[in-house]
């Protein structure tokens, strides 16, 4: 049966960061209280919500406080104890459960289930010591990709071999951390594709997104994709079957490659993402809406594209570019978001910026422009 959780009720939130914020802010506009399970006290999160709880996030003592305060709790990033959310889900309510957690924070784990539930993915091979990765190469060849099983992100954790002159460098690594070898896929894009489950199994997908990374970093996310329209509707289909063979409740990101007309599943984030962030301009419902509905038991809304849209990631070193182009006025109806963030250091997510228009071709001429002097 579905818990129906309404306004004025309390949402808890595991992790204090932007998008544990933009989650925050939906909430409050639909007439909820926030509280949050953050280690560092006045983030992002903190900044809007109503009650904040300063402790490590494995902390029993913590969440268990958390659920005491909240009707309903949810997470804003993967790397959360999914042990300690299994043992504590008893004393409140955490419709994801931790199974999303376990799945997906863990690279081999993550892949083996993908593959279960009948979706390809990069060929890969466990690597828990040094003469397994020499083993694993032997099946996956070069070039390969070496990445920790756990924890890692925007590139952080994780190394590209070519050769065997190359493995001498991750020598430490592989007899230090478990690991994971990832065969190369030779894409022509990176997509995305953001999709809700309810706690009453209706299933939602929002537009495929087109993602360009820079130094492992997202750099820009382009809606609609530049890609086929059957391949288009494939991506959401196998996002909406995923989801429901998973057998997760609230947002899952699906970060996919496109190889000639297949799409290959490269990660999964049980959460709102970066390349969704669109959606709140530029949708008839944010991510961060539907994952709030989601949670509280309430009716999902059809996502419809309002009008393209091109998103522009700001890091530290982007802000004060962007704040001296944004005030210029073929710029200024690009809608801003800064994220509260007291530090602006160099590759840092701080922010991001929404460009849109109705013809896709202004649209693309206008974010070259902003773009032409970009820090790097």
């Amino acid at each position: 049966m579905t818990n129906l959780i309404l306004p004025p009720s309390t949402i808890g939130i595991i992790g204090g960061g932007q998008l544990g914020r933009m989650m925050a802010i939906s909430a409050k506009q639909m007439g909820y209280k926030v509280a949050v399970l953050e280690p560092a006290a006045l983030g992002p999160l903190a900044q809007v919500a109503d009650l904040e709880i300063n402790a490590p996030y494995d902390s029993e003592e913590a969440l268990t406080q958390l659920l005491a305060v909240s009707d309903v709790v949810t997470y804003e990033f993967e790397n959360i104890d999914s042990h300690v959310v299994e043992k504590l889900a008893s004393a409140g309510y955490i419709p994801q459960g931790h199974r999303p957690l376990a799945i997906t924070q863990h690279r081999y784990i993550e892949k083996t289930s993908i593959n279960n539930c009948g979706f390809k993915t990069a060929p890969f091979e466990k690597v828990d010591n040094f003469n397994d990765l020499k083993n694993a190469i032997k099946k996956i060849g070069y070039p390969s990709i070496l990445k920790t099983v756990s924890g890692g992100y925007d590139g952080k954790g994780q190394w590209t071999l070519k050769s065997d002159s190359d493995l001498e460098n991750v020598h430490s690594v592989v007899e230090n951390q478990n690991c994971i070898l990832e065969g190369f896929v030779p894409f022509t894009k990176e997509i995305s594709v953001i999709v809700t489950r309810g706690t009453n199994d209706q299933v939602e997908t929002f537009p495929v997104v087109e993602n360009i990374h820079q130094n492992h970093i997202l750099h820009l996310s382009i809606v609609p994709a530049r890609i086929d329209a059957n391949l288009a509707k494939k991506a959401e289909e196998v996002a909406a079957t995923l989801i429901e063979k998973l057998d997760f409740v609230g947002t899952l990101a699906i970060e996919m490659f496109v190889v000639e007309d297949d799409i290959i599943i490269n990660e999964l984030a049980p959460r709102p993402h970066n390349s969704g962030h669109y959606t709140i301009d530029a949708c008839n419902v944010s991510q961060f809406e539907q994952h709030i509905r989601a949670v509280c038991g309430l009716p999902l809304i059809k996502p419809t594209l309002i009008q393209p849209a091109i998103m522009v990631n700001l890091l530290g070193q982007h802000v004060e570019y962007t704040l001296n182009m944004w005030t210029k006025p073929e710029f200024s109806d690009a809608k801003l978001h800064l994220y509260g963030k007291e530090e602006m250091r160099a590759n840092r997510k701080v922010g991001h910026l929404t460009f849109m228009n109705h013809f896709e071709t202004k649209l693309e001429e206008t974010v070259n422009q902003f773009l032409i002097n970009f820090p790097k």
